[in-house]
């Protein structure tokens, strides 16, 4: 590998020259189940055909033009979003990161437009929201925060599935909005209690916050609704989305209603590539094929089966404390750090990764049918066995 990149990664040994499904090759030839889909971004797997036209016809007559004149398939991408989750506004960009980091600023202003001088938002442990200042500030991880101080005011944490935490803090005066993921993915794939998200609704409307939801990772079926908040009901003021939505292509959105969709105006944010008519025109492809292919009930189905075969092959083990997830969210949380798995996997031919330490995490695509999801199971439950029974010792 080059020396010409900066050392941000601990890159894995391996160089992936095409794909097909749920397949990746390497550059020797060597094809690996992709049980990641580049960390839920290509939900509809690789090179499919719809998206790859998707691409190709856009391609062929327009790439970008800025945010200067209309777009007519952000116009229509937008439209469809909205339609699909019931709020109000989009704004475009090009990632999760910079997607929060517009609802941080509509959260904000919000509170400026109150007379609040210094608006606090409410964040939770085991949250990721980005690697921008303030998405970092958000961020629980203080690992990912060191060095870059001093970092944003106005910030303060509580712990995750604990509504009373929340509701001591929203009582604050100076508190204007609780961002929150419905389902924790960096943070070890972290699923709240029944209520929860319910709870957190009822607490912003009696104290006037925002409840903005960062569905990066859960957005766009992963769970198996188009959105998380979608299984409790919820329907947040703000909500950002990314990964994927555009199946590799880089675009992230900012969904709002209410008086949180008024907050934002010429000159307030903006985006010189965000919203481009390639990266539009892929994503309502996405949009459509997810739909087409009824791919939300397969997320529930072979989510269910993951589960199924996981309990079944691990889940009397002692060392194993939890087998969890929600559609193809997928975590196996072992008592003991395990990121050598990652490489054991990737030795037998699996795409896998481990977070929080000791929680191995699946995402795979959408498109992933019960026989894959099978053979990812006969896969991962023996490279999983024989990494406990090495580290007895």
């Amino acid at each position: 590998m080059t020396d010409s990149l900066m050392t941000t990664y601990n890159r894995l040994p391996v160089t992936f020259t095409h794909g097909e499904g749920i397949w990746l090759e390497d550059s020797h030839g060597r094809r690996y189940i992709d049980a990641l889909s580049g960390i839920a971004v290509c939900g509809l797997g690789h090179a499919h055909p719809k998206i790859t036209q998707a691409i190709k016809e856009q391609s062929r007559r327009l790439l970008h033009t800025s945010n200067l004149y209309g777009i007519d398939s952000q116009e229509k991408l937008a439209d469809r979003l909205v339609d699909l989750t019931g709020m109000e506004k989009v704004f475009f960009c090009n990632s999760g990161a910079e997607a929060n980091e517009c609802a941080i600023k509509i959260a904000r202003r919000y509170g400026h437009s109150k007379g609040i001088e210094k608006p606090g938002i409410v964040v939770m442990d085991g949250s990721f929201h980005g690697r921008t200042l303030a998405t970092l500030t958000a961020t629980a991880s203080k690992a990912a925060k060191q060095g870059f101080g001093p970092l944003l005011e106005g910030f303060y944490r509580v712990p995750f599935n604990n509504p009373k935490a929340v509701e001591k803090l929203a009582q604050q005066s100076d508190i204007v909005a609780v961002l929150v993921e419905p389902v924790q993915g960096e943070g070890g794939v972290n699923i709240p209690d029944t209520g929860y998200l319910e709870a957190l609704r009822e607490i912003c409307d009696e104290n006037n916050c925002l409840l903005m939801l960062d569905e990066i990772q859960t957005g766009t079926g992963r769970t198996g609704h188009w959105f998380a908040c979608q299984n409790a009901g919820v329907s947040p003021d703000v909500l950002t989305t990314a990964k994927g939505l555009g199946n590799g292509l880089p675009i992230g959105a900012c969904l709002a209603k209410g008086d949180a969709a008024q907050m934002l105006n010429p000159g307030s944010h903006g985006t010189t590539f965000g919203g481009n008519p390639l990266c539009c025109a892929t994503a309502l492809a996405v949009l459509d094929t997810i739909e087409q292919e009824q791919l939300l009930k397969n997320a529930v189905s072979c989510g269910q089966l993951f589960l199924d075969l996981f309990q079944r092959g691990l889940g009397d083990l002692p060392e194993v404390k939890n087998i969890r997830g929600k559609g193809l969210m997928i975590a196996i949380e072992l008592d003991r750090p395990c990121g050598q798995l990652v490489s054991d996997a990737l030795e037998a031919g699996l795409l896998i990764n481990v977070t929080a330490g000791n929680t191995v995490r699946l995402l795979p695509p959408l498109i992933v049918s019960r026989d894959d999801t099978a053979k990812i199971a006969q896969r991962l439950i023996p490279l999983i066995k024989t990494f406990l029974d090495a580290s007895k010792g």
